[in-house]
């Protein structure tokens, strides 16, 4: 049975990206994950305990967490969780690692820009992939009436209205 986890906290080490002799993409780093609770007495915030974790990403995962993640960052990891206990020497410890599934950054801190990769799963072996192009936002759209404000077709139906 496999245990699985989602923690938020920052990036606390530059992710260090390796690729292995067989072309196996992995990105890891250390994940600090604090804590915060409200003091009553003290009215203020107060940290507690910090939970270390090293976090690695496999294959595509690897790629763009090494292209887009970087130290100090705020990110919302979900995977497997696997402990091991290690000794070297006189010295013994518990590492906690997390098997990324899935890793992006905790936008309750800040913005992102999100860049979707074109893989060769993407493509059919007949097709070249379509250079990516940027389109500004008003020429998006531009063979298609003016929508209403919070019309959005794709969430038609969802409750959800947007801003444009």
């Amino acid at each position: 049975m496999t245990d699985t986890i989602s923690l938020v906290g920052f990036v606390a080490t530059n992710p260090r990206h390796i690729t292995t002799s067989q072309g196996l993409h992995i990105t890891s780093f250390r994940l600090a994950s604090s804590q915060r609770r409200y003091d009553r007495q003290q009215q203020t915030w107060v940290d507690g305990e910090t939970n270390w974790y090293t976090v690695t990403g496999f294959r595509g995962l690897a790629i763009n967490v090494a292209a887009s993640v970087t130290k100090g960052d705020r990110v919302i990891v979900s995977g497997r969780v696997k402990v091991r206990d290690w000794e070297t020497g006189d010295r013994t410890g518990t590492t906690v690692e997390i098997e990324a599934d899935a890793l992006g950054h905790d936008l309750g801190w800040g913005t992102s820009s999100f860049t979707r990769t074109i893989t060769s799963k993407s493509v059919s072996n007949d097709e070249e992939p379509a250079p990516e192009q940027d389109v500004a936002p008003e020429e998006a759209d531009s063979d298609e009436s003016p929508r209403e404000p919070g019309s959005d077709p794709l969430l038609a139906g969802a409750g959800v209205t947007t801003p444009f």
